[in-house]
């Protein structure tokens, strides 16, 4: 019984194993039946592939591009289903459809040159100017140059006699004959100087040839609207003995209204100007004067009647015992009066305009004679008593003047001098090996410095009865 009971469990279990079994292979066939159509893409990429590749391995790149390929063939499928509502014509109606305009490319022009450019001069307007400008500048610098040469030459070669005749050294240019070789010195292209020397009552007089600047084409162009004179100054120094204590003054009005602004000693001692026919001299001159009676010796008869016969060559006539030069500013911050010296100038004009160069050199002799008859002249003024007294009073009226409006600065630049001292001096003991000597320094600016911040008091002495 029991046997029989084994063989059917036996059975059964066989039958349930052949059933699992069936049940398997059926499922295999649907998930065949399911992976079909991936088949016939693959059939299809095989039969495409070429025999060569099948040669060599394919690369790993070349494996994503045709999985790509297939991924887009799918999507494609799937998106017509999916987009077919964008092909309904009824679904947007109304709606048009604008056709985009293609932007033309930008048309470019190629300007025709002409053949014959370079041969055109018009082009070239301005660098012929500009060279046609440098090359009248260089003319006129060779003729001006040469010009201004020629009259300073002929003055001198004019007056040289004279000059010797009054100076036992007519110019200086380093050799043994010096007057034999002797020639004007050449400052500039337009300035020429002459130093004479050897004389009683003057240490020397220099002579400065002032002409037009011929070789500056600007300046010749401003002329034109300015017009200036070619001009010999000359400047006699005398000795402080041969001089006495006065200011004089003779020139033309326009030129005495830029004296008086300009020069120190004029703007000083004498700012009014008095006309010159109060003087027996010609009315277009105008004469300041410090002392009257220095006036009436200077212009007697000779000197007047020079002036009054050639007043167009004089542009002014200038004698200071208190000459310093151009009157200094406020600014200028000096604290003690400048130097003066004692001097006698002449600025004349020369006459080149309408005559040879000669003749117009010739026609300044007579005024050089005048220059060394003044000389002489104010070598022998004397003032008289009353007139020397008050020379002395405005000199030193202006001593006085200058030295108040100063003693601000002149103070401050005294306790700078002291504090400067102090301090040298404390460096010098500091520097020392010496602590009882530093010490006593210490204590002695302590001191100082104590008196310094107490109260002023002045001191009444009373003298007793």
């Amino acid at each position: 019984m029991l046997i029989r009971y084994l063989i059917l469990s036996i059975f059964l279990i066989q039958i349930i194993q052949c059933g699992l079994t069936h049940q398997d292979s059926d499922e295999l066939d649907s998930l065949d039946n399911d992976f079909a159509e991936f088949e016939d893409f693959d059939v299809e990429d095989e039969q495409n592939v070429p025999e060569e590749n099948f040669n060599t391995a394919p690369k790993s790149s070349e494996k994503i591009l045709i999985e790509d390929e297939i991924d887009i063939i799918v999507n494609d499928e799937d998106d017509d289903s999916e987009f077919e509502h964008f092909q309904d014509v009824e679904e947007f109606e109304g709606f048009e459809i604008k056709e985009e305009q293609v932007e033309s490319e930008p048309k470019i022009t190629i300007a025709k040159v002409p053949v014959n450019f370079r041969q055109n001069w018009d082009s070239y307007y301005l660098e012929i100017l500009m060279l046609s400008g440098l090359v009248v500048y260089f003319i006129n610098f060779v003729t001006g140059k040469s010009k201004n040469g020629k009259i300073a030459n002929t003055w001198f070669n004019t007056h040289r006699q004279l000059l010797e005749d009054n100076f036992s050294l007519v110019g200086d240019d380093g050799s043994l004959d010096r007057n034999e070789n002797v020639n004007l010195i050449k400052e500039s292209e337009n300035v020429f100087t002459l130093w004479c020397s050897g004389r009683t009552c003057c240490e020397g007089m220099l002579v400065e040839l002032k002409l037009i600047k011929r070789q500056d084409l600007l300046a010749i162009l401003s002329g034109m609207m300015r017009p200036t004179m070619d001009q010999i100054h000359i400047t006699v120094r005398m000795n402080k003995e041969d001089m006495d204590t006065f200011i004089f003054c003779l020139a033309a009005k326009k030129t005495a209204q830029q004296l008086v602004k300009d020069m120190a000693d004029l703007s000083v001692y004498c700012p009014e100007r008095k006309p010159g026919d109060k003087f027996n001299v010609s009315s277009s001159f105008n004469v300041m004067s410090e002392i009257g009676e220095a006036t009436s010796a200077i212009l007697d008869s000779k000197v007047s009647t020079v002036i009054n016969k050639y007043p167009e060559y004089i542009d002014f006539i200038h004698f200071s015992d208190q000459y310093s030069g151009v009157k200094q500013t406020e600014d200028s911050g000096a604290l003690k009066l400048p130097e003066t010296e004692k001097v006698l100038m002449f600025n004349f004009n020369i006459p080149v305009k309408g005559m040879s160069l000669e003749e117009a050199c010739s026609k300044l002799t007579p005024l050089m004679n005048m220059v060394f008859y003044c000389i002489d002249k104010v070598k022998r003024i004397r003032l008289t008593k009353e007139a020397k007294t008050k020379a002395d009073k405005n000199r030193q009226k202006v001593e006085e003047a200058f030295l108040k409006s100063t003693h601000q600065a002149r103070a401050e630049a005294a306790a700078a001098r002291k504090e400067e001292k102090r301090r040298l001096e404390k460096e010098k003991i500091m520097a020392e090996d010496d602590p009882e000597r530093q010490r006593r320094w210490e204590i002695k600016e302590e001191k100082r410095q104590a008196k310094k911040r107490g109260p002023k008091m002045k001191q009444l002495k009373v003298k007793a009865l």
